[in-house]
């Protein structure tokens, strides 16, 4: 918060804590949208419940990767996708077994769900493989409610300066310029995107 006050020369009347939140909420959710990066992939182990079609997914899930049904003897197998007419098509008696596609089913309440086909017969473990919503690193102050909060977050220990000059951008397109100034930090953030993008789908893949 100090060094973006510092940086555009502007005090706490006009840039408040909360705003400036607000730009670190943005610079984020950019880098999640600019970079596939390993620190958004997540994994977690639930089980099928017998006679029950549906998953629940985790609460910081943006978008599910993949489904990998273990089964008793612990080998691992792929559902595949498809959507909710199909499963629906596909298995309109809701016959049990040993489910092989999965479909995304979302409620009115906003709950989101997987949808299987066959229903599951055993209470076998399955692994949910996705990635999750972008950590957020609040102040003390900050209010916003999201799934991923933390005062230390990837970004700002392993990119702070990617974090700091997105942040940048969005401070010079809240003041509304100098427009050089706005200029020069998204050059920098292009600059610091395309270091880190290597480093994520390059460097830490081969």
């Amino acid at each position: 918060l100090t060094k973006v006050r510092d940086y555009t020369e502007v005090d706490s009347n006009v840039l408040s804590d909360a705003i400036i939140d607000e730009f670190i909420l943005d610079t984020e959710a950019r880098i999640y949208r600019d970079v596939d990066a390993d620190y958004s992939r997540k994994q977690v182990t639930s089980t099928f419940v017998a006679g029950n079609r549906y998953i629940n997914l985790p609460l910081d899930l943006q978008i599910l990767r993949s489904v990998q049904h273990i089964a008793s003897d612990n080998t691992r197998t792929f559902l595949e996708k498809r959507d909710v007419e199909f499963i629906s098509e596909y298995n309109p008696t809701d016959a049990q077994g040993t489910p092989k596609y999965y479909a995304m089913w979302n409620e009115s309440d906003g709950t989101q769900y997987i949808s299987l086909a066959p229903v599951p017969s055993a209470a076998d473990s399955v692994q949910l493989n996705y990635i999750r919503y972008p950590e957020h690193l609040f102040s003390s102050n900050d209010t916003a409610s999201i799934p991923q909060k933390s005062t230390s977050t990837y970004l700002s220990k392993k990119a702070p300066d990617l974090l700091f000059y997105g942040c940048m951008v969005q401070a010079y397109g809240f003041l509304k310029g100098p427009m050089d100034m706005y200029n020069l930090y998204q050059n920098k953030y292009n600059q610091e995107i395309q270091a880190f993008t290597l480093e994520q789908t390059g460097r830490r893949r081969r």
